[in-house]
């Protein structure tokens, strides 16, 4: 997902909040004082967005500024009682049009309520019965030690929670709930953002198209939309544009207010444009004036446009929204138990890069689904050789030159992250701290939703991936030595 990625951080600027607050809106009202970088990126979209009511869509983020007193337990969403009251009192009043519901601590709230403020299109569950999910509840797993990146101090599995900002967290063994906790607004029966994870549901359309024979992943983007052909996507295969080795131009300036993140932003806001506004107002219009910088195939490059092209090629192929696609082709199947949404622009178009919204149960049965290799509920829902292809991975050399601090050793495959390591796990990320983490040789998914102040990923994998293997480790040696520390079984 779309992200400041400032990787030396003596120079990064120190962005008072997410940059939707910078149009104008509510300025001064963040946590610290900005820094003479912040001032000018503030002075350049005033400048940019002067008169227009503009909000960027939710991939794009700057990191917040949050003082040190401001952690997990002190920005509860409830105990600070966002938008509750008929009305709420004005300090604790969320809007889209503003800006503020992007504005940590806000997000705490927000990313589990985005239907209530902005327009969404809804990904149906169908009237299929629901898929249950058995529990062997443990009381050993918030005790489950580990060893935090560039740290040599453990930390418990409990901690770690707080540590990450985490909203909600479900654990399956062997297609068993084992573990589930909700903090803050998050609860059993709502939805929350899932950011960039939305990308591995669109990537597993396509690797289930590809095996089905729908799509060709050594054909060109341009066979697929020939509408891309003046675009910074001619050339580039269906495979390139899966793993990200796509050679594009996604300038990122956010000094500069012609960069191409501020026209993709404007892009996809389905809020109106001014009068003499010029630039792109779809996806598929921006998506056609990208520009090409590098060669395509040579190195990962996370773009979250990658994906928003993987969409269209996906909806020209199937003659088929992406939304309605997900709903018939994954949704419906799995029995989940909630509707799904997706945000969108301004003529419906659904973001491919990260904007779905789900229920955390639901997001662990996609993740079972996948670790029983596209089989579930009864039915083989994605093809078993899409699966083992995902699982393969992809270069490492290549995805090594993206310079991922904790993520040695790592690829990236059709909109999959795979760690490569002992248990062959693989995952899907979003910002903030969404994770789908899919062990397949301890049987374990671990589905997380979380608020962190950060975006980049960065800032929590320290405390989450180690935090994730040790409890898959652990999971898989009550497996073999003893049947576990069991609360409750049914």
């Amino acid at each position: 997902m779309t992200r400041f990625d400032m990787r030396n951080n003596s120079k990064r600027a120190k962005i008072q909040s997410t940059v939707t607050i910078l149009f104008g809106a509510r300025l001064g009202v963040a946590t610290q004082t900005a820094s003479t970088a912040t001032k000018k990126v503030s002075a350049a979209l005033r400048q940019l967005f002067a008169g227009a009511l503009l909000v960027l869509p939710i991939f794009v983020y700057a990191e917040a500024v949050v003082p040190s007193a401001a952690n997990a337990e002190a920005t509860d969403p409830a105990k600070m009682g966002w938008m509750q009251g008929s009305p709420p009192p004005e300090n604790r009043i969320i809007r889209f049009a503003d800006g503020s519901y992007f504005r940590f601590p806000a997000t705490r709230w927000s990313f589990s309520n985005f239907r209530r403020l902005m327009p969404t299109i809804n990904v149906s569950r169908g009237l299929n019965a629901t898929a249950t999910l058995s529990q062997a509840l443990r009381d050993d797993i918030d005790d489950i030690r580990f060893t935090p990146g560039d740290t040599s101090t453990s930390m418990r599995w409990s901690d770690s929670l707080l540590e990450n900002y985490t909203d909600a967290v479900l654990i399956l063994h062997q297609g068993k709930v084992v573990y589930e906790r909700y903090f803050g607004v998050s609860s059993p029966t709502g939805q929350h953002g899932v950011m960039s994870i939305t990308k591995t549901f669109v990537g597993t359309l396509a690797s289930a198209l590809i095996a089905e024979g729908v799509l060709d992943p050594g054909k060109l983007v341009t066979d697929y939309v020939p509408e891309l052909a003046g675009s910074a996507f001619a050339g580039a295969t269906l495979q390139q544009v899966l793993d990200m080795t796509t050679g594009i131009r996604f300038n990122e300036d956010y000094a500069n207010p012609k960069a191409d993140i501020w026209v993709h932003a404007k892009a996809g806001s389905p809020l109106p444009m001014p009068k003499d506004y010029q630039g792109p107002r779809s996806y598929y219009e921006f998506l056609q004036q990208t520009v090409a910088e590098g060669k395509h195939g040579e190195a990962f490059h996370y773009r979250t446009i990658n994906t928003d092209a993987l969409g269209w090629i996906i909806a020209r192929a199937t003659d088929k929204p992406l939304d309605q696609l997900l709903s018939a082709r994954i949704w419906q199947k799995l029995g989940v138990e909630q509707d799904a949404y997706m945000n969108g622009d301004s003529i419906g178009t659904p973001f491919a890069g990260g904007g779905l919204s789900m229920g955390l149960r639901d997001l662990a049965r996609f993740g079972e689904m996948i670790r029983n290799n596209g089989y579930y509920n009864g039915q083989q829902i994605i093809p078993a050789a899409a699966v083992a292809d995902i699982r393969r991975g992809a270069s490492k050399r290549k995805f090594a030159k993206a310079g991922y601090k904790h993520l040695s050793g790592w690829s990236y495959h059709n909109m999959w992250w795979l760690t490569h390591n002992a248990h062959q796990a693989f995952l899907a990320r979003g910002v903030f701290g969404q994770a789908l983490y899919i062990d397949p040789k301890a049987e374990v998914v671990i589905a997380r939703f979380g608020s962190h102040p950060q975006a980049a990923n960065s800032a929590n994998d320290a405390t989450s991936l180690p935090a994730f293997h040790a409890v898959a480790k652990h999971l898989h040696a009550a497996t073999t030595t003893s049947p576990g520390v069991r609360k409750n079984e049914r």
